[in-house]
């Protein structure tokens, strides 16, 4: 099994390329299932999730070709054509590696008037149930079954031909981003139109919505908590670029702060990152704005903060693992309070055995900054838990070995090439 290994007490400068975002990416992708037009993407990162979401597209009949990008090239070129749906389910067997699963099934919904949908899997960071991408499907129009593990859901039938969402009126009693994300990919289709009140407001929301659009959607309040959606009889292909990926680049900016010296980060949209560009700043660290990239300046030296997690603009949950790991090393107590989901500490005992000192009470987390950290092997528990540690190893003195490194394959692309370019002292090992 692959580990991870880093010899800490690197400064780090240079470039940094930022990759098309996950999050995005795999919102995108299942939008090629409301055409039989062919939906070609680019920028789309090269991710274990990406290859697993493809997979599962080719499982329902769509067919997916890379073209335009050479193995040694970030980001690659994705063209999807669903031409004709072989099958709306999507099994236990390929959902269950990845919530995002649950994407498919509004789109097949849209497209064949029924399907069936495995409840999702994902990372094991909390209770993240479905039901409110079932009642915002129950608003515009679907019958819902739930049994044996999978969601049925279908649509109206229509006079003569098969069944077709009706649009309506739904209000989140809390913002869910992949509720949203659902709800709109089956309403942009249905017969009527559509209001979705207390909508998510994600950069990655946006991207959807103005993908949707190029492909003969009909929105309006793209990026504000209430989306119109006037149902279209169809939609057709279009070709669409993948937006940077956010919690990537604050993710490195992290560790360019925590390590210390100047990295430019390219590729990156600063205006999608503004909670988190504000909390380096008011940790101490130099954050530098240009049209296309962000540079990230820090000599180590860390203040302390105090951090809530809040659905976007908010600071994103998606953040708070790599932000404690750089915290660790401020000089002072930091207070972070997770309220997006309730078991997402489970780095907090890796990180105590690198010498970090975090007590956690509740969604609170209570972290001392120390003098120093101390490499040790530490396993990864999910995503962005394992980016923490990766963190932490830059500035621990001796070997840290990260395990359990295909979490970090499903949402960091090339990740020990892109930290060893500015001057990391990091490599996988595939013998471990």
């Amino acid at each position: 099994m692959d580990r991870i290994l880093i010899r800490g007490g690197n400064r780090l400068n240079g470039r940094l390329p930022i990759s098309g975002a996950k999050n995005a990416a795999l919102t995108l992708m299942p939008c090629a299932l409301l055409t039989d037009e062919p939906l070609t993407l680019r920028n789309l990162p090269r991710l274990a999730d990406v290859d697993g979401f493809g997979h599962l597209l080719n499982q329902l009949g769509a067919s997916t070709t890379i073209e335009g990008s050479r193995p040694e090239d970030f980001g690659r070129v994705m063209t999807i054509r669903a031409g004709q749906l072989t099958s709306t389910e999507a099994p236990y067997d390929i959902v269950r590696k990845m919530r995002a699963s649950i994407l498919v099934l509004g789109p097949i919904l849209a497209r064949a008037g029924q399907a069936r949908v495995s409840l999702p899997g994902g990372c094991a960071i909390g209770n993240r149930p479905i039901d409110l991408h079932l009642k915002a499907l129950q608003a515009i129009g679907a019958d819902l079954e739930m049994s044996a593990g999978y969601v049925t859901a279908t649509a109206p039938r229509q006079a003569g031909g098969g069944g077709r969402l009706g649009g309506g009126r739904y209000t989140f009693p809390i913002v869910s981003v992949g509720a949203t994300e659902n709800v709109l990919m089956a309403a942009v289709t249905a017969k009527g139109s559509s209001r979705i009140e207390n909508a998510a407001r994600e950069p990655e929301i946006v991207d959807l919505c103005r993908c949707l659009v190029a492909m003969g959607a009909r929105i309006e309040g793209i990026g504000t908590e209430t989306l119109e959606i006037e149902g279209v009889a169809e939609l057709h292909g279009a070709t669409y670029g993948v937006m940077p990926d956010r919690i990537e680049a604050g993710s490195y900016a992290c560790a360019a702060a925590v390590a210390g010296g100047t990295v430019e980060l390219a590729n990156v949209n600063a205006a999608d990152m503004g909670a988190t560009l504000d909390a380096l700043r008011a940790a101490g660290v130099g954050i530098e704005e240009r049209r296309d990239s962000i540079v990230v300046s820090s000599e180590g030296k860390l203040a302390p903060l105090t951090l809530s997690t809040a659905p976007y603009p908010g600071f994103a949950t998606d953040m708070q693992a790599q932000f404690m790991a750089m915290l660790c090393k401020a000089d002072g107590t930091s207070v972070l309070t997770e309220t997006i989901f309730e078991n997402r500490y489970m780095h907090v005992p890796e990180l105590a055995r690198m010498g970090a000192d975090i007590q956690v009470h509740g969604r609170t987390a209570v972290v001392k900054g120390v003098d120093r950290l101390v490499g040790a092997p530490v396993m990864a528990t999910d995503l962005r838990a394992s980016m923490s540690l990766i963190i932490a190893g830059l500035v621990a003195e001796g070997e840290t070995a990260v395990a359990r490194v295909y979490h970090l394959d499903r949402g960091y692309e090339r990740l020990e090439e892109k930290l060893s370019a500015v001057g990391a002292d990091i490599e996988r090992d595939s013998g471990g």
